[in-house]
């Protein structure tokens, strides 16, 4: 039996919690983990995504980084969070990819999470050194095929989408090549321009700069059309063969913890909709090299679901063991 102490702090308990069922959403900063940390492509893209949806919604949106386990940490935060819509996770193929890459998850990437919108999806490409005499795709398989499992391409780390999309290149493309991950970027870059390695696939943004001031060369990009920023370099599926329909890009999407009440998911898809329509916001993300690309909350389900079985084949096929 409660004593009164006990009884009116469950009192106290229930009116607060009323109190915020009853609250027109949002009444509070909404929070946004990022999975990766400060200064990389996806967090840039959450803080210009995440101050538009602020202003529509007339709330601040945070943007709290939390790198890890690829992406597992950040991810069991959220899917264990209120699911009052005040704690959202910037998803990504990462998320797709972690379930086919981890033995054991703290959640069901399908299951726990409420999908909002997809915020947008950013090109992937082939660079070689800006002195290599591999000029285009044609070149880059002759060169495999003179010595076949010499050349070399880098990627950053065993899992990630790079590295996953490098593997999908050669066992689609059938050249024989290494796929060497390391770790991160920067020493990507450094492996590329001292000679270490003869290309690399790697996220366009990160290396701009790099292509920009010619120290890197852009065979190919991944995706399903040319680079608007780069309209001369010519796709991977352009090479034709087992490669007219290669389509890889990376993306970002926003999703709340499973069970948030319908109406706030579809508030919040809403609001990020009409952000991803703004001209400014359009062209922030296309400073990133990011194309804006907005979707419905099934849109996305559908996606990730797609991705996580694609992915699921490529790391089989692949051989990549499970941590």
């Amino acid at each position: 039996m409660l004593n009164r102490r006990q009884a009116a702090a469950a009192v106290a308990a229930f009116a607060t919690a009323a109190a915020r069922a009853q609250a027109p959403y949002p009444s509070r900063p909404v929070r946004i983990l990022v999975p990766f940390g400060a200064g990389g492509i996806a967090d840039l893209t959450a803080r210009a995504v995440g101050d538009a949806l602020s202003k529509r919604i007339e709330q601040s949106v945070i943007i709290d980084n939390r790198p890890g386990a690829g992406g597992v940490v950040a991810g069991e935060q959220v899917a264990r969070a209120d699911p009052d819509g005040y704690t959202l996770l910037l998803m990504s193929n990462g998320t797709a990819v972690s379930a086919n890459l981890f033995k054991r998850l703290p959640f069901d990437a399908q299951k726990d999470f409420a999908p909002i919108s997809l915020i947008g999806v950013f090109d992937l490409a082939i660079v070689v050194p800006a002195q290599s005499p591999i000029r285009n795709i044609g070149e880059l398989f002759w060169a495999a095929k003179v010595k076949p499992g010499k050349l070399n391409i880098a990627t950053i780390n065993v899992g990630s989408t790079q590295n996953l999309a490098a593997e999908l290149f050669k066992s689609t493309s059938g050249i024989k090549v290494q796929v060497v991950p390391f770790n991160g970027t920067p020493a990507v870059i450094t492996a590329l321009r001292s000679g270490e390695v003869d290309a690399a696939v790697e996220i366009l943004g990160p290396v701009r700069a790099q292509v920009d001031a010619k120290a890197l060369r852009v065979l190919a990009t991944m995706g399903e059309k040319r680079n608007k920023r780069l309209p001369d370099v010519p796709t991977v599926a352009e090479s034709g063969g087992a490669l007219a329909k290669f389509n890889v890009t990376s993306w970002n999407g926003l999703a709340a913890p499973a069970k948030t009440p319908r109406e706030v998911v579809q508030r919040l898809s809403y609001e990020l909709r009409s952000a991803l329509s703004m001209p400014d916001v359009r062209e922030k993300l296309a400073q990133l090299d990011v194309e804006a690309r907005a979707s419905t909350p099934e849109q996305l389900a559908a996606l990730l679901a797609s991705e996580t079985k694609r992915w699921g084949a490529v790391i089989e096929r692949a051989g990549i063991q499970k941590q």
